[in-house]
């Protein structure tokens, strides 16, 4: 099974060259803050010279800074990806199968899901919500990350009714609940277009979804 991974969502040409004066705002601010700091250890109190540590604090403090800009020109050239996507090529992902973090609009079909248990967990429990936010269902799942299909159906029989449902996993370890995490659902693209420059895609059951909270496409059935 192959699965492309898009990148996320258009950037704004505005937001690129903001982008690009950040790190050359950065590289100067890198410049002075080294020349600040050689003239601080040459001109320092002999007699009270300045911690080593001190020196590695105010290092580190600026790497941080200095690695969150460069992570951001980083995400600031993935954004560009769906930006440059022509009708044509975004006509190429209706029929494909996208797996997201995502409600479903449910009317009797089988929706196949993916859990990601906590590795110490040695049972999963199925929650799910209605579009009110309050518990409908909790179904016991295998352990695995492998993909389920969920049918709507209790533990009594009864068939959940037509409506938006979302979809969490609790981890539990005996009886202590490790942690409670979302679950991938996957849904055919009935549609993508683009909306103020963003790309949206309408998966089957008729909700939208913004294509950057997409983490995986593929051919149905693969």
């Amino acid at each position: 099974m192959m699965e492309i991974y898009p990148t996320t969502a258009t950037q704004t040409a505005s937001g690129l060259t903001a982008s690009a004066t950040d790190s050359t705002v950065l590289s100067a601010d890198f410049q002075t803050f080294l020349q600040l700091l050689t003239t601080q250890m040459r001109n320092q109190d002999p007699l009270n010279p300045m911690e080593s540590t001190e020196y590695a604090t105010q290092l580190a403090t600026f790497s941080g800074v200095e690695q969150q800009v460069l992570t951001n020109d980083l995400l600031a050239e993935l954004q560009t990806g769906l930006g440059t996507l022509g009708m044509g090529e975004l006509g190429g992902w209706i029929g494909m199968e996208a797996r997201a973090e995502m409600p479903v609009y449910f009317e009797g079909q089988s929706v196949t899901l993916q859990a990601a248990p906590n590795l110490l967990a040695d049972r999963t429990e199925l929650i799910v919500r209605d579009q009110s936010g309050e518990v409908v269902q909790r179904l016991p799942i295998p352990l695995s990350d492998q993909p389920f299909e969920w049918t709507g159906a209790g533990l009594d029989g009864s068939t959940l009714p037509e409506g938006i449902y979302s979809f969490s996993v609790e981890s539990w370890l005996g009886e202590d609940l490790l942690d409670e995490r979302n679950v991938m659902v996957r849904a055919e693209i009935e549609e993508a277009q683009l909306v103020d420059g963003a790309v949206w895609l309408t998966v089957e059951g008729g909700l939208s979804i913004p294509a950057e909270s997409v983490l995986g496409l593929r051919a149905p059935d693969a």
